[in-house]
């Protein structure tokens, strides 16, 4: 299958997003799949304000209009909302190709955040984008749920996985964490206002709060926060480290469509501590036994005190949490990315076959 891939986010940018479709062009590619990309890396781009390390793509309808001519795809998949997505979503409307979206962000909370309007002010964009697609893919049922709520159908799944020869326990502590006074409570992900971090930084518990990443609120609150531990942006082995020393996980995000750090830091052994709200429910599940509830060990701890989860999280069973989190499977989730797009594609290859 020809498969064009359409996204504002990718290298050298770091998140979730990004490593999702690394790791889903990887497996298509290794089963055979031809694969073409429209990225940011391919025009003159401009940093997004408030957010200088995120890149976007500026005037590039004409360079995705002739990729996508050029290519010639069974079926595109158009990965983010906004300039190249909306390029490559005229293109399609223009040529009766058939596309594929993805709901990886929750740009309404993310602009409410920011602008301090309400969210239901940015739904209608989203609707108009999404409704256009043959199938929005979505990462949990709950997520489904709320599209659905907000006149966005036509949704299917496709899960996350994680790289289990990296996110695993025994690795050797982080050398920047050597002697950190336990409990070690550690955060990972963009160092922004939309991440809901100073719910973890003024949450009144022991230990040493660390948190990695980086991102336009880093300055200000090392500023605010000298007590805690900022290590920056960690990849590879790094990564992993910084989770193999820390003895709970505190995702204090309310937007996250997912949360893919979670399930790394599971895969590591270490216990969550969040918000019981779409994600950690999605992972942890609302009384720490994973999304329904059958997992034999506690594996986290939601509690709309933050504080309370941490404690309650620090009791749980870090060999479960390890168990929970390696059951989650990139090839697992590529074949329902293949299962998606094929479903879309497939009239179209019968009608160029007759």
């Amino acid at each position: 299958m020809r498969i064009a891939i359409c996204t504002d986010a990718w290298h050298p940018q770091v998140n979730g997003v990004v490593r999702t479709l690394a790791a889903t062009v990887e497996r298509l590619i290794t089963r055979g799949h031809e694969v073409e990309l429209v990225t940011p890396g391919q025009f003159r781009t401009m940093p997004l304000p408030g957010y200088s390390e995120i890149r976007l793509a500026m005037a590039p309808r004409f360079g995705t209009r002739r990729t996508l001519a050029d290519f010639a795809p069974d079926v595109v998949h158009i990965s983010t909302e906004g300039p190249i997505g909306w390029s490559a979503r005229s293109w399609c409307k223009a040529n009766g190709v058939p596309f594929t979206s993805a709901f990886h962000t929750r740009f309404p909370d993310y602009a409410a955040a920011r602008t301090g309007l309400s969210a239901d002010m940015f739904w209608p964009v989203m609707r108009r984008f999404h409704n256009a697609s043959r199938a929005v893919l979505v990462s949990t049922p709950t997520l489904a749920g709320e599209l659905a709520a907000q006149g966005i159908g036509q949704t299917r799944i496709w899960t996350r996985g994680i790289d289990r020869e990296l996110f695993r326990p025994g690795h050797a502590p982080l050398l920047e964490l050597a002697g950190a006074a336990g409990p070690v409570l550690l955060s990972v992900g963009r160092v922004a206002i939309e991440k809901n971090l100073t719910a973890f930084l003024d949450a009144d518990v022991a230990g040493t709060k660390v948190v990695v990443g980086d991102g336009p609120d880093l300055l200000r609150l090392k500023a605010r926060y000298p007590d805690v531990r900022f290590l920056g942006a960690l990849h590879g082995e790094a990564l992993a480290q910084a989770y193999c020393s820390a003895d709970v996980f505190v995702f204090p995000s309310r937007t996250d469509t997912f949360g893919l750090v979670m399930i790394e830091a599971l895969a590591c052994g270490v216990p969550v501590a969040g918000f019981p709200v779409p994600g950690p429910l999605d992972i942890i599940g609302a009384g720490g036994y994973g999304p329904g509830g059958d997992l034999p060990m506690k594996i986290g701890a939601l509690d709309e005190d933050l504080g309370v989860a941490i404690q309650k999280a620090l009791r749980c069973d870090k060999l479960g949490a390890a168990v929970h989190g390696a059951s989650y499977n990139w090839d697992r989730a590529t074949d329902q990315f293949i299962a998606a797009v094929s479903e879309v594609a497939q009239p179209v290859r019968q009608l160029q076959v007759a």
